[in-house]
């Protein structure tokens, strides 16, 4: 193991927390509150930002779509320069904090933002952010990652910098009291792949790491086994949890995957597909096709995190293992909704992925674009 590793992302955890935004942002800053689609009108965080924010100077902007576009957001970055904003608010999951970090980042560059996701304009400054995290799943309250969508192109890319950690990250369980149940679900898949995809890879003796991970799978499991998002501990533990997965720890010093989300991403900008449900489509047809690789680590996961028995045939029944959790969520893991012809569905995936240079993905640069078809000939039904 050989890493450098550093979270400077302070959280604010429990009931009532959302308060504590008042003390966390700089009394003289001007404030940008972003948020998606205004469900936080209805559940009561809209007037708690509100109440918060009270000595503050601050405007809003709202409309950030689930899976954000670069369209919407370069709205944002203009405001942004127009005011002289200097602290961005996310108010939302995972896509409309990623939005937040593409927007702080954009608005201190000359160029087109779009630079970024392309990686023709490195991050060397962002303005200051703060995440009120609504939805638990992808773990960007507090992490330095960013996916954002270009529906003119239908490419969904990422970036990463550690400029746009979020300085806080508000996580109060209340707020999920009111979300629908697909989207709790699609909250414990998503965290279920992002640990996966640090932790299926191949055996290093790394212990903490791994039995971090398995800790993490074992916890996800339980949760989907025993849905109550009434329950205050439940909604409590998934949230903590799904940070877990996704705030550097687990990851450091490892082999990394991230296969199954460059194919999943495709799926997203293409069809429309839900984050985490392009995940679970993707993640057991790559999980097969790359058994050889992986057969250890999944032996060890069926073993560890499933109980499951010591046999030739154990690897495989972990995979059924993982399919038969996202199916008790009413996640498939095929894809049925791409058009009427499965072939052109495929090969566009790949032209895709060809498009975006992910030409050898995995942790052993393994999943050529050959690979991947075959990935996607299981998946697609």
């Amino acid at each position: 193991m050989k890493f450098s590793f550093l979270n400077p992302t302070k959280i604010e955890f429990g009931q009532g927390q959302i308060a504590s935004i008042k003390n966390n942002i700089p009394k003289g800053s001007k404030v940008l509150v972003i948020y998606g689609g205004g469900s936080i009108k209805k559940n009561g965080v809209y007037d708690q930002v509100v109440a918060a924010l009270a000595e503050h100077t601050w405007q809003e902007f709202s409309g950030v779509e689930p899976n954000p576009i670069v369209e919407t957001l370069d709205k944002a970055v203009a405001i942004v320069k127009q005011h002289a904003i200097d602290f961005i608010l996310a108010v939302g999951g995972g896509s409309v904090i990623d939005g937040a970090k593409y927007v702080a980042a954009a608005a201190l560059y000359n160029g087109d933002g779009w630079d970024i996701l392309l990686g023709k304009h490195q991050v060397n400054q962002a303005i200051a952010l703060g995440a009120i995290l609504t939805i638990p799943a992808t773990g960007s309250e507090s992490n330095g990652a960013s996916v954002v969508t270009k529906a003119a192109t239908q490419d969904k890319l990422a970036f990463i910098s550690p400029l746009v950690f979020p300085k806080f990250a508000v996580m109060d369980p209340d707020v999920m009291k009111t979300l629908p149940q697909r989207q709790l679900a699609n909250g414990i898949v998503d965290a279920f792949v992002h640990t996966c995809e640090q932790y299926l890879t191949f055996p290093a003796d790394a212990m903490v790491q791994d039995g971090y991970a398995e800790s993490l799978l074992k916890i996800l499991a339980e949760l989907a086994k025993n849905f109550n998002k009434q329950d205050d501990t439940w909604r409590a533990n998934l949230m903590w949890t799904a940070n877990q997965a996704l705030n550097g720890l687990i990851g450091a010093g490892v082999a990394q995957d991230w296969a199954t989300h460059m194919i999943g991403h495709e799926l997203t900008a293409m069809y429309g597909v839900d984050h985490a449900r392009s995940l679970a489509i993707v993640q057991p047809s790559l999980l097969r096709n790359q058994m050889g690789h992986k057969k250890a680590k999944l032996e060890q996961m069926g073993r560890h995190v499933f109980a499951l028995p010591q046999s030739d045939a154990l690897a495989e029944q972990t995979i059924q293992t993982i399919e038969a959790l996202y199916h008790s969520l009413d996640v498939a893991t095929q894809l049925t909704d791409y058009g009427n012809d499965k072939n052109i569905a495929i090969e566009a995936i790949i032209a895709q992925l060809a498009k975006h240079g992910m030409l050898k993905m995995g942790e052993h640069k393994a999943i050529t674009l050959e690979k991947a078809k075959e990935i996607l000939e299981a998946a697609v039904a």
